[in-house]
């Protein structure tokens, strides 16, 4: 069936030109929104002979941080001959001139993306072999050698925990127009009890199931999607993120807490943990409180810059307010975690 004609916010006769004299496409260009995202608008961009995908900055003004298309396609383009699966990247575009905001080009692959952690469409008998495949993926990227495959000076090996906490402290105070007990409580108990490990691994920084492509009939992942906030880090940052499924509801981003998950092939928590640390091919600190703590913590902050960008009418979906709203449900799970 077609997809109706889409009115996107720059000329698409130039996009097309552009691409033409670029790629060598062939054909009429149709553009498709893709649905979910929060934050980089993205598009299909499909042409007689070629399948693509379009990843650009949001129109409006964006923190200097962040919406880092450049960053994404750098560590794209490092990781295409590793063990982790990711869309090979075919161009970036830094200038305005042609869709408003820098953006990149990647070939579209076909597989399925979830968008809740319960993966609904997917069957029993194969989720558990999917989440196995996701703690195997999230493994993979923590083993790559980051300065074999280019990425020196990708971030700042060290100090993580401490450099990362005051960024997302200033930019939720960059967006703030609402006060948060919780989000304070939470920010100032992570600056006080930063552990002392300063492992270094290349990082995804949003490594969730909406971001994880699965191949179209087997129960593996093909793609890890979304690689905005990636940074040279510490991996529990990255193992604990994904592992706030278990610890939210369905209704706060599409968690799994309460559901029947040995009835759905889920892995418990410790399951997917324990095969993610079986996977990993050197020695991996164990996941603390704080490591939790401090996803909860900057999750909640990316909802309220959601939110802040739903109140200046620049957010990429329609739903951005309502979602935005889950800063709230975030920060109140991580202050939960606080001792005492």
């Amino acid at each position: 069936m077609p997809h109706p004609p889409v009115t996107p916010p720059f000329d698409p006769a130039r996009l097309a030109d552009f691409l033409t004299r670029q790629l060598g496409t062939k054909g009429e260009m149709r553009l498709e929104p893709i649905a979910g995202g929060q934050s980089n608008p993205t598009y299909f961009v499909t042409f007689d002979d070629r399948r693509l995908v379009l990843r650009k900055q949001p129109d409006g003004p964006v923190l200097p941080s962040a919406h880092a298309v450049d960053r994404e396609y750098r560590v794209l383009a490092a990781l295409a001959a590793s063990a982790v699966p990711v869309p090979p990247v075919l161009l970036y575009h830094g200038e305005r001139d042609i869709v408003g905001t820098p953006f990149y080009i990647m070939a579209r692959i076909e597989g399925r993306v979830f968008a809740e952690s319960m993966m609904a469409g997917a069957n029993a008998a194969e989720r558990g072999a999917m989440f196995r495949s996701v703690a195997e993926t999230l493994a993979a990227l923590h083993d790559v050698d980051w300065r074999a495959v280019g990425l020196e000076g990708f971030g700042r090996p060290g100090n993580y925990f401490q450099r990362q906490i005051s960024r997302w402290t200033r930019q939720w105070e960059g967006e703030r127009f609402r006060d948060i007990p919780d989000l304070s409580r939470l920010a100032a108990w992570l600056a006080a009890n930063i552990p002392d490990d300063d492992t270094t691994t290349l990082c995804h920084g949003d490594f969730r199931i909406g971001n994880l492509m699965f191949h179209p009939t087997e129960p593996r992942v093909v793609a890890v999607l979304d690689w905005e906030l990636a940074t040279l880090g510490h991996p529990l940052a990255d193992l604990a993120f994904s592992a706030l499924a278990w610890r939210s509801r369905p209704e706060e981003y599409g968690g799994l807490k309460g559901l029947d998950l040995a009835a759905l092939g889920i892995p418990s928590e410790a399951e997917y943990l324990a095969h993610y640390y079986r996977s990993r091919r050197g020695p991996a600190p164990p996941l603390q409180p704080f490591h939790t703590a401090f996803a909860l913590f900057r999750f909640a902050v990316i909802f309220e810059g959601i939110a802040a960008r739903a109140r200046r009418g620049t957010a990429a979906s329609a739903n951005a307010a309502a979602v935005g709203n889950l800063s709230l449900a975030f920060a109140r799970l991580g202050a939960a975690l606080i001792p005492g």
